[in-house]
């Protein structure tokens, strides 16, 4: 059975039916529950669950993957990031979120908006929201990381923005290079340029990455796009 929308969406809208009818957000949820087929909230986060994207999408990454996350605003490619950090750590393996645009508390707050209480990764999760966030200063805070750790970086287009930093490209290819090298897989979230049409096509791709500098995207050994609920996953051949 297919939800009418992701997980999280369905979240807010308990949130809001709580708020609006005066009843506990347990309610709230079990009544979302049943408008999607479901006999109750716990069954319907069982079965999201059991659907997410990143489930069969973490066993194809290799260490040494760079793998670009794409989508426009709202779409979850944050939250898809996070899930696949998830499944990392449910595999045994550490993961790492970098951003330059969220605070940790932010992070923290999607992590649980996708079923994942940080405490029960708390030794395995680390969130660093430094104005510092380059490819020098990813690769010096993991540089004692174990193989298979999953690097996620908030975003790719913020990389470049202060001067002192190295182009883009410069810095992509130092972490492509730094990522084979101690066997990580390293996640760039990234922006989609404002021309992307749904209408066009369902699910934006390589030729709708915003790139205000330019950058070789052949460097990416794997790509995940998404838009609603439409998620599109390609290997580099």
């Amino acid at each position: 059975m297919r939800l009418s929308a992701p997980i999280y969406h369905l979240k807010r809208k308990a949130k809001r039916l709580s708020r609006d009818k005066g009843i506990p957000l347990n309610a709230a949820l079990d009544r979302i529950a049943t408008m999607e087929g479901f006999s109750a909230w716990s069954m319907l986060a069982a079965k999201a669950a059991a659907l997410r994207p990143a489930n069969r999408l973490f066993p194809q990454f290799q260490p040494g993957d760079l793998v670009l996350v794409g989508a426009r605003p709202g779409q979850g490619k944050t939250l898809m990031s996070l899930e696949l950090a998830v499944e990392a750590m449910k595999s045994g393996h550490r993961a790492a979120f970098f951003s330059l645009e969220y605070a940790e508390r932010d992070v923290l707050d999607r992590l649980r908006a996708i079923g994942a209480e940080p405490a029960q990764f708390a030794d395995m999760f680390e969130v660093d929201c430094s104005d510092a966030i380059s490819a020098d200063y990813v690769i010096k805070q993991m540089a004692a990381s174990p193989r298979g750790t999953l690097v996620v970086i908030d975003y790719l287009q913020l990389l470049d923005q202060r001067r002192e930093n190295p182009d883009l490209s410069v810095q992509v290819r130092a972490l492509r290079s730094f990522a084979r090298d101690k066997g990580l897989i390293v996640v760039f979230i990234s922006q989609i340029d404002r021309s992307y049409d749904p209408s066009v096509k369902p699910c934006p791709d390589l030729d709708d990455v915003r790139l205000p500098n330019p950058l070789d995207l052949k460097l990416f050994d794997k790509t995940c796009f998404l838009n609603s609920s439409e998620v599109q996953f390609r290997a580099a051949s």
